[in-house]
């Protein structure tokens, strides 16, 4: 009798110097990334549901759609409400399908999974997600490609909880260098509009200058970046010792969605920061910004890299 498959599908373990990493095939998901035996992201079990969307990949869309509801060449379109709770379609539609691997190495692998066409989003798009492990970190990279004859939109983005070393969100030092931040509504998160992080809520959102995190609640998206001579915008979690985890990106992800991961239960809440790159804000597919359309033929592809402090 062969062995039962893990819950998160199949395991793929990578190393490369001081950094190790092991990816789950469900969702194509970052289980466990640690740096010298320190985790730098909350993992799970190999044999367990993977919690939410932790460490999930993010696609034909991240964050929210509005009611599930949108128009796309003029053809109304309703997903399925995966986030019942607020009434929205959540992240996508890959989180929950076995990718296949299709490449492997020490240091690297390479998953792959369909979007087959379907009720609310009638287009089939190949989702490759590609995890390189080396010197510097972890480096993820997703490619959607458009082998259909009708345009297709399309966003991406990871979701990982960033952990930057004992104790939790509230002991941690948070670096963001962004000038604006999207309001939302309290109930639903859905967005209201672009606003300064100097002025929104009295600048609570604004972590330009390294600062504590404290007990400030955040799930908002944030745009306006500063980025290096390269284009790449880096984010940054301190624990009081000094150790850390770095995100980094470049334009292609032109958003980052941060939330404290405030839960009900005193064990599991607030024990990392997700920190999601994002190539749209939430609800793109209503309001169009930054919105990606992958012609026939076409492919789109966005990266990250998570790196030790």
């Amino acid at each position: 009798m062969e062995p039962a498959r893990p819950l998160s599908g199949a395991r793929v373990d990578l190393e490369a110097g001081d950094y190790r990493a092991s990816i789950a095939s469900i969702g194509a998901s970052l289980r466990v990334l640690q740096y010298r035996g320190r985790d730098l992201v909350v993992p799970f079990d190999v044999d367990e549901v993977r919690p939410g969307y932790r460490g999930a990949t993010l696609a034909p869309w991240p964050n929210r759609v509005a009611d599930g509801r949108y128009a796309f060449a003029g053809v109304a379109q309703q997903l399925p409400l995966t986030e019942p709770g607020r009434g929205n379609a959540l992240h996508g539609l890959v989180s929950w399908l076995d990718f296949a691997v299709t490449a492997r190495d020490a240091d690297r692998v390479t998953l792959e999974a369909v979007i087959e066409a379907q009720d609310g989003y009638p287009h089939r798009l190949v989702i490759e997600v590609a995890y390189l492990l080396d010197g510097k970190g972890l480096h993820e990279t997703v490619t959607a490609r458009n082998p259909g004859n009708a345009p297709a939109p399309y966003g991406t983005g990871p979701h990982p909880y960033l952990v930057a070393g004992a104790g939790s969100v509230d002991d941690w030092t948070f670096t963001l260098p962004a000038a604006e931040v999207l309001a939302v509504t309290p109930d639903r998160l859905l967005p209201v509009g672009l606003a300064d992080v100097a002025v929104e809520d009295a600048g609570v959102f604004d972590f330009r200058e390294p600062r504590v995190i404290a007990d400030t609640f955040i799930d908002h998206a944030f745009t306006g970046l500063a980025r290096d001579a390269a284009g790449t915008a880096t984010v940054t979690v301190t624990a009081p010792e000094g150790a850390g985890v770095a995100m980094s990106f470049g334009a292609d992800c032109p958003w980052v969605q941060v939330h404290t991961a405030d839960t009900p239960d005193p064990a599991t809440s607030r024990r990392g920061l997700a920190v999601e790159p994002m190539t749209c804000p939430p609800d793109a597919f209503n309001s169009g910004t930054d919105l990606v359309v992958i012609e026939p033929g076409g492919a789109s592809s966005a990266s990250w890299t998570i790196t030790a402090l």
